[in-house]
Parts: structure tokens; C-alpha cells; sequence
């Protein structure tokens, strides 16, 4: 249909018309293939979507990517080349906002109706620039006049303790792949001014809520101002998903006693937890009773956890929420009233002695179904930190294994890779997942297990070409890709990586040179307040001058630490990863998304029995995974006997000991801030919340294990094709189906 204007928009102009013909193009496209429509309709509300660039995205699920990509060839351009041209929506951060836009995706693909609601931050998380080897944060605008932002004339008055504000609505369409389209519905202000931010940081006067609120992303909230921001930020999003769904639900003809049988709210985290109180506020205003009011809202939400970690389930100070959304606080105390009336246990009060109100209490005792996002997430959930609410309610809880979207994590970013397993086993994997399985009837064919390895090295040197270009960094294609991509987080524990290098340093000063040169690689942004995770982050910028301007060592050891790392960047750093590192302390990843992408694409997992890399041990078995350190129960028993201490290890074991002195050596020190190293010297050996220590040998002997396997390139050539075939249990569609059959019902 749009044969003869892709190829006239392909011949002329530059790389910039291109992309803005093809970006209107497109928007054509996905017009004539019309809404998914239902009945019942799911809005899965976030803080967060980090759905990437979008203009490959979609002509693949529209089904026009190789026409535009063979056009551009023929004229001597490339889809990469225009790409750059296209800004990634600063709208989301980490797993969290991804695995949201994956969901979206998949929830398109599979037909069903569904939108997403969120916030449309203009200046992203921000934009993170390294200067004197620290991460210092800068806006990250991205909203353009030509874009796939486009504004409706939907919105809503919001009501706050003292100004009512009126939003706007902003849309982005959801292509879903051979199938028609669903949205992400973003409410903003016009009153929100980008110039209140400060110098060239991200600085600005937070009490200024009509010219902040949508600015950042989690904005800093080390102070009570910047709390009561996220407070504003969340009934905003709120209070403007309810209204929406109230009025799509009585244009469909509902009676609001009926609400549930037209909409289902999937609460991702707790950041859009007063949704509940806010809908039951709303329904009230119409005339239904409060106890009625309660029972319809509580069957149509539906809460999704993300964390194990206690202090990232939201507490709010009930004073907070009296100054920023008093009409929700009598709707909160009732709530909690009929709690304590049913169970005198004080572990499942919404609101605590300290009069702080529980956001998460509030999620799993007025929804239908509480669900973790990994096996061993949800049982952890049930048998500890949840316990006393899957006491009380068994029925709601369930496992809802995330996953991702092979459109973007293969289709879209490994061509090569995607071309050759079609060719093998045919396209039918790109609507069913599962059916990648089929690859492993070529395990024992050696010609496609090195044409595999080929497409591996290919992307590896198209990842080297590009950390040449954007960063003017060398590095050796040949050498091992050792990759830890995410979020910077102490339980992630990019820290005992960072003691990896340091031991491979140190060893091959001492002359035991490695038979394969190892490219160390690093990606990730540190919260603005986090000081130990920016502690970190100088650690890893530091060892990287040391060791690449050592040259005994730089041609054996490389450290490269990605300067804001992002979906574009993903898309380059995954497909082109020989190991992928998923090394968090047990029992503290909720599941990880990264561990599903790189297997995906042919990368060996180097982890520990955490998360969603449980599932993915049992299905690549032990001989296509790397799995150490102490098990998720005894981790959980060191916490409880509160007997874990850093400081023996260290006194115990000199070696341990000699890489956590490293950090603040003379080496060190002239490369890095002292005040910097040395806190995070003492973090390590005073508090190491995460035991770092606990593992850190046994990290390194089985590393060192996978590099000498590394050298056997048939051997791993067979894991490469074993994970590649395993990866399709995570498709986020298989999640998205689950969702549906036990929890919407759509």
C-alpha cells in the first residue's frame, strides 16, 4: 500500500526529512489499522514506561520494516542512521518501566484491550554525563512538535489540599504486532515550566507544584519537600486514571455499580496505590454508597509487586497525605477502620501506631489479586515478607513470571540473529515464542552453531565501532564481553564486579596474563540521592583511567562504564554480550527482565540463584548457566540472626581483604576523590547491606571458571544455542496471556 511513497521518501532529502516523513508515514499506518475495542478494558497504570524509540518498533509490528529498510539500502542509507535522528521518551528508569512497556506491547499483540496510564515527564529521570570520573545528572528534554506525542483535548480537574489544576491528555499509540492498536494515555499540565530548573543540573524550586509537576521522574525525594512532590505526582496520575475510567465505562453504558465488568486496574508497584481511595472517592460523589463504593473497586484492581525490599514498599506519613490530598484521608481511615475490625493483627494495619499510612496494605486488602513477578519472588512474598496477608488471603496470591518482548529485544536490535533462526526454523516464533524450542534440533550441527558464534561476532564489532564513534572508547572486539547492564543498586552489587576487576588487575600485574582478553562493561544511572550507589559508580570510572591507561594490563583487562545508559543503548550493548551478569544478592531481585534479553540473544548467565534466574536455571540446565554464592535461604537467615559481618570476612581472608584495601590505595587516590573512596571503603566494611563479601570469592572462582570455558568455542558455542532455544518461556506475551486468563478476564 505504501510501496511507492517508501520509496520516494528513501531517494530524497536528509537522514532528518527521512525520519520525519517516515515518522508521518507511520502515524498513517497505524490509523487504518484501527482500535482494539472490548467491553472490559484493562488500564495498567505506572510511573514509568520506558518503551524506547519507537519508529523500527513499529514498522516491524505493522509489518513494514524490510520494505523501508531494503529502500533506505538502496539508496545508500541505513535504519540505524535514521534511528539516531528519533529521541528515546525519557518517561521511565529501569525493569520496573520496561517491563511496562513490553506488557503493552504484548498486550496489543495478543488482541486484548488495554491501555496504559502514566505521567509525561518532560525532562526524563535525567540525563547522566560522567565529569572527573562522577556521575553528574543534567535534564533529559525529549518532547518535540513532531513526535509520536500527540495531545486530545480529554482532561480533568485535579483536586489538591489548595489549588485545583486542570490536565491535559497526551496519547501515544501501542502497535500491537499484526494486530491493531491500543494506548499509553499520559496526563500533564500546561502550567509546567522546564525553565525553573537551575544551571545546566536538575535543580528546581519544588514547593512550585502548577511549574513542577510533571518535570522529573522521581524527583529527589531526600527532603519533605521532595516527598511531598511524589505525593502530588502520584494523586495527579491518579485521580486522572479514575476519571477516565469512569467516563469510558459510562459512554460504554455502565451503571458504576457495573464498573467492574468494563474495567480492571492493574497497579504496578505501589506508586499508583490511591487509585483505590480515589475511585471510591469519585463513585461516592456520584451517589453510591461507601461500603458499596468499597466492594466495586476492590473487585476490579489488581496489584502487581515488584520488590522484596521493605523500604521500597511506600510508607507516607499520614500528615503528608492530610496536606496534599485531604478528601482521600477519611476514605483511607475507613478503610483501615474495616481492617482492624477483621484482623487484630497489627502487621496488616493499613495505618500503623505511627499513624503512617502503608500503601501496599491498602493494594492486597482491596484488590482481587496480589502477584510477584518471578517464582521465587511470589514465594518468598507468601512464606516471609508477605506472610500475614497471604494468611489472610491464599486465594489472591499468584506467580506471574515476567517477561519481554521479542519484537524489540530481537526482531528490532538483532537482525542478524532473527534472519537466521527464521531461516532455520521458520517465522513462526515471532507470534509463538515457544516455538524457538526447535532450535535444538541443530545443537549438534556444527556449521550453525559457528554461523551462531559468527553473528555474535559481527555484533560485537558493531557495538566496538560504536563505543569508538559515541564515546571515543577502544575496544577489542576479540576480547570476552562481560556485560552488567541495570539499574545502580547496592543488592545488585555492581561493587563485587567492580572487586572482580580489581582481583584481574592485580593478577595480572602480578604476570598471570588471561588467555582471552576480558572487556569488563558497565551501564547504569545512580539516583540523585543514592550517595553510596554514585560511590560506586566513581569506583567503576576510576578503575576504568587505571587499568586502560596501564599498559601492561589494558591489553588483557578493559573497564568501560556506558555514559547514560538507556533502551538504545540496550538495543546495541545485548545482542553483542558474551556474559551476561545477574549477580544480585539472593532473595533480594524481585525477577530481572536484562537476565531474559541477553539469554535471548545467545549470552550465558553468570549469577546467582535469584529472581527470574531460577527459572531460567531450570530451563537452560547446569550446564548452560553459572550459578554461585549462598542461597536465598541463608541469606534470609542471616538477616534474621542478624549475624552477617563484613568486617570478619575481612579480618578472616587477606585476598578479601586485599581488594577492599585496593579501593583506597595510592593508585586509587590519584585517580579518584578521597572522600568518595573512602566511604565506600567504609560501607564495605562496616555495614555491606547487601554482603558483597559473603560472595565475592566464590564470584570469582566461578568467573574465572567461565572465561577458561569461553576458550572452548564449541563448547560454548552449544550453551549459546541451548539459551537462545530455552529464552522463549519469557516472552511477555506467555505473561501477559497469564494475566489475563487468572486475573482480568477480559
Amino acid at each position: 500500500m505504501f510501496e511507492q511513497e517508501i520509496e520516494s521518501i528513501a531517494a530524497g532529502g536528509s537522514n532528518e526529512e527521512i525520519y520525519y516523513n517516515l515518522l508521518n508515514l507511520t502515524k498513517r499506518a497505524i490509523d487504518q489499522k484501527g482500535r482494539i475495542e472490548g467491553k472490559k478494558k484493562v488500564y495498567y497504570i505506572s510511573a514509568e514506561f520506558l518503551i524506547g524509540k519507537l519508529l523500527s518498533n513499529n514498522l516491524i509490528n505493522l509489518g513494514l520494516y524490510d520494505q523501508v529498510n531494503e529502500a533506505l539500502k538502496k539508496h545508500g542509507k541505513t535504519m540505524a542512521d535514521i534511528e539516531e535522528i528519533e529521541p528515546e521518551p525519557s518517561l521511565g528508569n529501569g525493569g520496573l518501566g520496561r517491563l511496562a512497556a513490553c506488557f503493552l506491547d504484548s498486550i496489543a499483540t495478543l488482541g486484548l484491550p488495554g491501555d496504559g496510564v502514566g505521567l509525561n515527564y518532560h525532562l526524563g529521570l535525567f540525563k547522566q554525563v560522567f565529569e572527573q570520573n562522577m556521575q553528574k545528572e543534567t535534564p533529559n528534554p525529549w518532547i518535540q512538535d513532531q513526535s509520536w506525542l500527540r495531545r486530545t483535548d480529554v482532561g480533568y480537574p485535579v483536586i489538591f489540599h489548595n489549588k485545583t489544576v486542570q490536565s491535559v491528555m497526551y496519547e501515544i499509540d501501542v502497535t500491537g504486532y499484526d494486530n491493531k492498536v491500543n494506548t499509553l494515555k499520559l496526563f500533564d499540565l500546561d502550567s509546567v515550566d522546564d525553565s525553573i530548573v537551575q544551571g545546566d543540573g536538575i535543580w528546581f524550586d519544588k514547593d512550585e507544584i502548577t511549574k513542577n509537576l510533571t518535570l522529573f521522574l522521581y524527583p529527589d525525594d531526600s527532603d519533605v519537600q521532595g516527598q511531598l512532590l511524589r505525593i502530588y505526582q502520584q494523586y495527579f496520575m491518579v485521580s486522572n486514571a479514575a476519571q477516565l475510567i469512569i467516563d469510558e465505562a459510562l459512554a460504554k453504558g455502565s451503571t458504576l455499580y457495573d464498573l467492574p465488568d468494563y474495567a480492571v486496574v492493574q497497579i504496578n508497584d505501589t506508586h499508583p496505590t490511591m487509585v483505590i481511595p480515589e475511585l471510591i472517592r469519585l463513585l461516592v460523589n456520584r451517589g453510591i454508597e461507601m461500603n458499596d463504593a468499597i466492594g466495586i473497586v476492590s473487585r476490579m484492581c489488581a496489584y502487581t509487586n515488584h520488590t522484596i525490599l521493605a523500604e521500597a514498599l511506600e510508607k507516607w506519613p499520614m500528615w503528608y497525605l492530610e496536606k496534599v490530598v485531604p478528601q482521600l484521608v477519611p476514605i483511607i481511615k475507613m478503610l483501615d477502620v474495616k481492617v482492624k475490625e477483621k484482623y487484630s493483627d497489627p502487621r496488616v494495619a493499613i495505618i500503623d501506631e505511627n499513624n503512617t499510612v502503608h500503601m501496599a496494605h491498602i493494594d492486597i486488602h482491596y484488590s482481587t489479586s496480589v502477584n510477584g513477578v518471578a517464582y521465587l519472588h511470589t514465594e518468598i512474598l507468601k512464606n516471609s515478607e508477605l506472610k500475614p496477608f497471604y494468611d489472610l488471603y491464599p486465594q489472591k496470591f499468584n506467580n506471574k513470571t515476567n517477561g519481554i518482548t521479542f519484537r524489540r529485544w530481537l526482531l528490532h536490535c538483532n537482525h542478524p540473529l532473527t534472519d537466521y533462526i527464521t531461516d532455520k526454523i521458520g517465522a513462526d516464533f515471532k507470534k509463538d515464542a515457544s516455538k524457538l524450542e526447535d532450535l535444538l534440533k541443530y545443537q549438534g550441527d556444527q556449521k550453525v552453531l559457528d554461523d551462531i558464534y559468527e553473528i555474535k561476532r559481527r555484533k560485537k564489532k558493531e557495538l566496538a565501532a560504536y563505543l569508538k564513534e559515541k564515546e571515543n572508547i577502544t575496544v577489542d572486539e576479540n576480547s570476552v564481553f562481560d556485560v552488567q547492564v541495570k539499574r545502580l543498586h547496592e543488592y545488585k552489587r555492581q561493587q563485587m564486579n567492580a572487586l572482580y576487576v580489581i582481583h584481574k588487575y592485580l593478577d595480572i600485574k602480578a604476570g598471570n596474563k588471561p588467555k582471552t582478553p576480558v572487556t569488563v562493561i558497565f551501564g547504569a544511572k545512580a539516583a540523585p540521592a543514592y550517595t553510596i550507589a554514585k560511590d560506586i559508580i566513581h569506583l567503576i570510572l576510576c578503575l576504568s583511567e587505571l587499568i586502560n591507561n596501564d599498559p601492561e594490563v589494558s591489553p588483557y583487562l578493559k573497564v568501560v562504564m556506558l555514559e547514560n545508559y538507556n533502551v538504545s543503548y540496550a538495543e546495541k550493548v545485548i545482542p553483542a554480550a558474551d556474559i551476561s551478569e545477574q549477580i544480585s544478592l539472593a532473595s533480594k531481585e524481585a525477577s530481572g527482565t536484562g537476565n531474559m534479553k541477553f539469554m535471548l540473544n545467545g549470552a550465558i548467565t553468570l549469577g546467582t540463584e535469584d529472581g527470574a534466574n531460577v527459572e531460567i536455571h531450570q530451563f537452560v540446565g547446569d550446564d548452560n548457566i553459572y550459578i554461585f554464592g549462598k542461597s536465598s535461604e541463608e541469606v534470609i537467615e542471616h538477616y534474621a540472626k542478624a549475624d552477617y559481618s563484613a568486617e570478619a570476612i575481612y579480618d578472616a581472608d587477606p585476598e578479601i581483604a586485599k581488594l577492599v584495601d585496593f579501593i583506597i590505595s595510592k593508585e586509587m587516590f590519584a585517580v579518584g576523590n578521597k572522600k568518595s573512596l573512602i566511604r565506600l571503603y567504609m560501607e564495605l566494611l562496616t555495614k555491606d547491606w547487601f554482603m558483597t563479601l559473603l560472595d565475592v570469592k566464590e564470584y570469582i572462582q566461578v568467573k574465572e571458571k567461565m572465561l577458561a570455558d569461553y576458550a572452548d568455542k564449541k563448547a560454548w558455542e552449544k550453551k549459546m544455542i541451548v539459551n537462545i532455544a530455552k529464552a522463549g518461556f519469557f516472552s511477555s506475551d506467555r505473561t501477559i496471556a497469564q494475566y489475563n486468563e487468572d486475573i482480568w478476564h477480559l
